[in-house]
């Protein structure tokens, strides 16, 4: 039996549980809150919920992403919480440390519909706190590496052979590199924000740190081949200050031949890269080494404080029941690993696609620590130290190791 019979199965299944649940109990009112416009997946997911008029009424409100944080802690200790949330996953552990988030653990556990084993680890691992389930993911990204075909054949570089580990990398990127050209190896973000160290994490994890042992040696490794790569202008001396977005754009343009960013790149990507172009998994310290890459995208999660626990999940079952429809519909990533994305009918597109999904495997969330901000604050400090020759790699990840040992007490 193919997967989208058993998500037609799922669904009715879903609507008979929802028909039956409507008729023994009154209509109430669920609130959502979550960043999505209305191309986006949580509008329409409501109003197509409602449509099934099922007794529970759903009204939504869009909030914006520097807000999410302030103003839902600041809503949950007045009382005035919405029943679901959907927060940036790095956020969830504070709010699920607090108590401000309904343990979904038993619930889960009971669903025919939510299954843990479905999803991808990283994801999972974002909505877990001492053990149990404080939300469900709503969709994921990744990082990998995009590279110019055109530009590793002009060098005498297999365009079919991008580089598999951190020496590849730097070998190639010194060939890639033609100042007179104005193009760099490689292209990436280092800033000194949550962008810089979601780029740097997967390179500590790889070569066996985390963000509470930042300062390990393969870490401090990691960090001293990001400063080769400063040094060397193997990569733009912006890079540190440049976002994601940025250094894609400097990639697209033709002035990078590799570049570290996203699926959410691939449609710029398809319109503003006019050469070949191919996406590699992250490379690795060396061969037979662990694979980490990072982890985006929001989690769903019902308050704590919630007058109709039942319904909420209810709504959120609805949700995990049309995960198939987030790339077609919307472009975004499921976050569980037994969905095939549909393809595109686009050759680049499908291939580049295929490739984020295997690096989600090995995604990891950052964190989880109710403190994560302090932490990632630590960890961009520290890179910036040491890209800017203020320390060592080794003085700056200390240093970053100190304060994540002060934040988590």
């Amino acid at each position: 039996m193919g997967f989208r019979r058993y998500a037609i199965l799922g669904t009715v299944a879903l609507g008979t549980s929802l028909a039956a649940f409507s008729a023994s109990a009154e209509d109430v009112t669920i609130s959502v809150w979550s960043l999505d416009r209305d191309i986006q997946p949580a509008p329409n997911l409501i109003n197509d919920f409602n449509k099934l008029n099922t007794g529970i009424k759903v009204e939504y409100r869009q909030i914006q992403f520097d807000d999410v944080v302030s103003e839902a802690m600041r809503a949950y200790s007045t009382g005035q919480a919405p029943d679901i949330i959907a927060v940036d996953n790095p956020e969830h552990a504070l709010f699920s440390s607090r108590g401000a988030f309904l343990d979904l653990t038993d619930m889960i556990a009971r669903s025919s519909v939510v299954k843990t084993e479905n999803y991808f680890p990283g994801p999972l691992a974002s909505v877990t706190w001492d053990g149990k389930y404080y939300g469900i993911p709503k969709a994921t990204n990744t990082i990998a590496l995009y590279y110019n075909k055109d530009m590793f054949k002009a060098k005498g570089l297999d365009p079919n052979k991008p580089p598999q580990t951190w020496d590849e990398l730097l070998e190639m990127a010194r060939k890639l590199t033609d100042p007179a050209a104005n193009v760099y190896g490689l292209t990436f973000s280092a800033k000194a924000n949550e962008e810089g160290t979601f780029q740097f994490l997967p390179w500590a994890q790889m070569a066996g740190g985390s963000y509470d042992a930042i300062n390990s040696d393969g870490a401090v490794k990691a960090l001293d081949v990001w400063k080769k790569i400063i040094d060397e202008k193997l990569a733009s001396p912006d890079t540190l200050t440049r976002s994601q977005w940025d250094s894609t754009g400097t990639f697209n343009s033709g002035n990078a031949a590799m570049a570290i960013s996203g699926p959410w790149e691939l449609d710029r990507m398809i319109e503003e890269a006019k050469f070949d172009w191919g996406v590699a998994l992250l490379p690795v310290p060396e061969p037979g080494a662990e694979r980490s890459s990072a982890m985006g995208d929001f989690n769903w999660a019902i308050f704590a404080n919630t007058e109709h626990p039942a319904e909420a999940f209810k709504v959120l079952e609805y949700f995990v029941s049309q995960d198939d429809r987030m790339f077609k519909d919307f472009g975004q990533l499921p976050a569980r690993s037994d969905i095939t994305i549909p393809p595109t009918g686009v050759p680049l597109k499908d291939a580049a696609l295929k490739v984020f999904v295997e690096q989600l495997k090995y995604a990891k969330p950052r964190g989880p620590h109710p403190a994560w901000p302090k932490i990632s604050k630590a960890i961009q400090d520290a890179i910036q130290a040491a890209l800017t020759g203020q320390m060592t790699s080794k003085e700056a990840l200390d240093q970053a190791a100190e304060k994540i040992k002060a934040v988590q007490g």
